[in-house]
C-alpha cells in the first residue's frame, strides 16, 4: 500500500479489520463481532489497541498472538514504513523534546525519537496523517524520516519524555551555574562549604521518582549516577551488563544525589568521604523494594550507586536459582546438619546473598532462632533476627557474633569472614553446637580451605567444623522468546571440549544462541541463573587438610567424590539450552587438570 496515494485521514477500525481479513489473519465473523462491540461501547482507542484487546490468534500463523507490537510491525510493513520499538534507554529525551512542543506532538500523536545533524526521526501510529511533516520540515531545516511505532508506547512516552525534559530544564535553570569540579582538591573544598542544591525541589523529586520507577521496569539490579567533566551520566546494570541511560546537567545530577542521600538518611553536606544508606520504596505494581545506597568521592564529584534488592528473592526456591537435582541434594546434605560451618564463595555480585537468604528462609521455622550479622542488612525479613555491622561504634562481624552467642541462636549467618577474629568466632559458634553460614571471596570451592589457613585458622579446627563449601557464579539466560538452536560449529566444538576437559562427556549436536527481540531489548538474554561447585568435607578430604595443604590434591579428591566444577555446571546449562558457551567461559574459572 502506497501511503502517498492514500488521502489524509486517521486510521479507522473497519479499515484495519479489512486489511487483516485481506491478509488472512482474521475471518469475517471476528471482524463483524468487533465492529458491533465497538459501536455499542463507543471505545475511542486506537484501532490497533482495540484489536489487541481481543487477544486473537492469527488464522494465518496458528498460535501467534495478535499483540500490539506485532500488529504495529505488520501495519508498518503494509504502509512501507520502518517499524521502531521505542526503547527509552536509547533515546536522548532532552534532545528530542527540543524539536517540538508537547502540545504539537500530542495533537498529531507523534514522538521525536532521534536527532542528528542531517535528519530527525519521528515515530507515529497514524501512517496516513502527514500534515505535520510539511509544517515541520521548513522549521527544522532537516530531513524528516517517519517510522511506525506502538500507539501505546507513543502515548506513554509522549507524556513521560516531555514532563521529564521539562523537569530537567527547570531544575538546571535553578541550579548554581558553577563549572564542573576539575580535581579532587576542589571537591574537598566544596564539601567543606554549606552550599547545596535544593534537593526537595519538585522537579528533582519528579526526576528521582521517575528514575527509580523506570529502573524497576527495566529489571535493573543497580543504578549508577556518575559525575563526568561536563555532565552527569546515569547507567543501569541489567542482567550483569551496564547500559548508559541518560546524560544530565551537573547541577541536576548534584541535586538528584542530594535528594537520594536525604531519603537514605545520609549526611547531605559531607561529600569528602564514602557513605552508606538505604531507602525503601515501591515498584509500579506496589511491591516494596529495598535500595542500598553507596557514595564515593571521585575526581569530578560524588558518585552514587543504588543496588536494588529484588523482593522476590525471599520467596524463590532452589530450582529457580539454578540448582540441579544433584546440586540441591548436596547442598541440603550440608545445610541439614545441626551444627558446623557452611561457606559460600564467589566474587561480588555472584548471587551469594540470594543463596544464603533462600537457605535461611527455608531453615527459619518457628522452632529455631535464626540470627544474622550483615554489612549491611541487604533484605529485611521478619523471620530472621538481623543485626548490622556499625564500625562507628566498633561493632564488627566478630563483635556481632560474640553478642549473638548470648542470644540463644540455633542458626547464625555471618555476612563475610574477612579476618582471623571473625573466623575464630564462627568456629567457636560451630564448636558450641550452632549451625553457621557465611561467605568468603575465593575463585572456587577448594580455595576456601587455603583461604582459612591463610587467615590463621588451624587445620584441625577446619576439619572439625567446616561441613562444606559452595562456589557460585551467575550466567545470563537466553531469552525464551527468540533463542534459536543450530548445529554445533567446529569452533564451538573446540570450545566445548576445552570447557568440559578432562571430563569425557558427550558432545551436543546442536546449541542454542542469542538472537534478540523486543522482549529482551535485542540483547538475546533475559535474567540470570546460578552455576555451582559444591565441595562436601568428607572424611577422606579431611585427611588432606593439613597446615601445608596441597590444594590440588584436595581438588582432585573432591572431583572424584562427585564435586562438579563451575565450568561443568555451566556446560550442563548450555546443553539444556539455558545459556551460551560464551557466557560460561566468561564467568567460570578454567578447570584444573586432574
Amino acid at each position: 500500500m502506497n501511503q502517498n496515494t492514500v488521502h489524509e485521514h486517521r486510521l479507522t477500525l473497519p479499515e484495519v479489520l479489512e486489511m487483516l481479513q485481506a491478509d488472512g489473519m482474521i475471518d469475517h465473523a471476528m471482524a463483524e463481532a468487533l465492529k458491533i462491540e465497538q459501536r455499542l461501547q463507543g471505545n475511542k482507542a486506537h484501532p490497533l489497541v482495540l484489536v489487541d484487546q481481543q487477544k486473537w490468534r492469527s488464522l494465518k500463523s496458528p498460535g501467534r498472538l495478535l499483540n500490539l507490537d506485532g500488529l504495529s510491525e505488520w501495519l508498518a510493513g503494509k504502509c512501507g514504513l520502518e517499524y521502531l520499538h521505542i526503547d527509552p534507554l536509547k533515546i536522548d529525551f532532552t534532545g528530542v523534546t527540543d524539536i517540538m512542543s508537547s502540545a504539537y506532538a500530542a495533537r498529531f500523536g507523534i514522538l521525536p525519537v532521534q536527532v542528528s545533524t542531517r535528519e530527525v526521526v519521528i515515530a507515529t501510529a497514524e501512517p496516513f496523517v502527514r500534515e505535520w511533516e510539511s509544517e515541520l520540515k521548513p522549521i527544522l531545516r532537516k530531513e524528516i524520516r517517519r517510522v511506525m511505532a506502538n500507539p501505546d508506547d507513543i502515548s506513554r512516552y509522549l507524556v513521560e519524555f516531555f514532563n521529564l525534559a521539562r523537569s530537567v530544564k527547570k531544575a538546571a535553570s535553578k541550579g548554581e551555574n558553577t563549572q564542573a569540579l576539575s580535581n579532587f582538591e576542589q571537591l574537598v573544598e566544596l564539601g567543606k562549604s554549606n552550599r547545596q542544591f535544593d534537593a526537595n525541589d519538585q522537579h528533582i523529586v519528579h526526576i528521582v521518582d521517575w528514575l527509580w520507577q523506570y529502573a524497576f521496569d527495566q529489571r535493573a539490579s543497580d543504578i549508577h549516577i556518575e559525575p563526568r567533566r561536563d555532565l552527569g551520566i546515569v547507567r543501569f546494570r541489567i542482567d550483569g551488563v551496564l547500559h548508559q541511560v541518560y546524560q544530565i546537567p551537573m547541577t541536576v545530577m548534584n541535586a538528584m544525589t542530594s535528594r537520594i542521600k536525604l531519603l537514605g538518611r545520609m549526611d547531605v553536606i559531607e561529600k569528602r568521604r564514602p557513605q552508606d544508606g538505604r531507602v525503601k520504596t515501591r515498584t509500579p505494581t506496589g511491591q516494596e523494594v529495598e535500595l542500598r545506597l553507596s557514595t564515593l568521592p571521585t575526581a569530578f564529584g560524588e558518585k552514587l550507586v543504588m543496588r536494588i534488592f529484588d523482593p522476590e528473592v525471599l520467596v524463590r526456591d532452589f530450582r529457580s536459582l539454578g540448582f540441579s537435582e544433584e546440586d540441591q541434594a548436596r547442598w541440603q546434605q550440608m545445610t541439614s546438619s545441626p551444627n558446623g560451618i557452611v561457606l559460600v564463595t564467589g566474587p561480588t555480585g555472584s548471587g551469594k546473598t540470594t543463596t544464603l537468604y533462600t537457605t535461611l528462609k527455608q531453615l527459619a521455622t518457628p522452632e529455631v532462632n535464626v540470627c544474622t550479622i550483615e554489612d549491611p542488612i541487604e533484605m529485611v525479613e521478619a523471620s530472621f533476627n538481623q543485626m548490622q555491622v556499625n564500625r562507628g561504634i566498633e561493632l564488627g562481624f566478630a563483635d556481632g557474633v560474640r553478642a549473638l552467642m548470648r542470644q540463644d541462636p540455633d542458626i547464625v549467618m555471618i555476612g563475610e569472614i574477612r579476618d582471623l577474629e571473625t573466623a575464630e568466632m564462627a568456629i567457636q559458634a560451630a564448636l558450641t553446637g550452632h549451625f553457621v553460614l557465611s561467605t568468603l571471596h575465593t575463585n572456587d570451592a577448594p580455595s576456601a580451605i587455603t583461604r582459612l589457613l591463610d587467615l590463621g585458622v588451624p587445620a584441625y579446627l577446619i576439619n572439625s567444623t567446616v561441613l562444606g563449601v559452595m562456589a557460585q557464579r551467575l550466567v545470563r539466560t537466553l531469552c525464551p522468546h527468540c533463542k534459536k538452536s543450530s548445529p554445533i560449529t567446529e569452533e564451538q566444538r573446540l570450545t566445548w571440549r576445552a570447557l568440559v576437559s578432562p571430563w569425557k562427556s558427550g558432545e551436543p549436536t546442536h546449541l542454542h544462541h542469542a538472537v534478540g527481540c523486543l522482549e529482551c531489548r535485542m540483547t538475546g538474554y533475559v535474567g540470570r541463573v546460578g552455576i555451582y561447585e559444591i565441595l562436601i568435607n568428607s572424611p577422606e578430604i579431611r585427611k588432606q587438610i593439613k597446615p601445608l595443604t596441597e590444594i590440588a590434591r584436595v581438588r582432585d579428591l573432591a572431583y572424584r567424590e562427585g564435586m562438579r566444577p563451575l565450568r561443568i555446571s555451566g556446560a550442563l546449562k548450555v546443553a539444556q539450552g539455558l545459556t551460551t558457551l560464551e557466557e560460561v567461559v566468561k564467568v567460570a574459572p578454567p578447570v584444573d587438570e586432574i
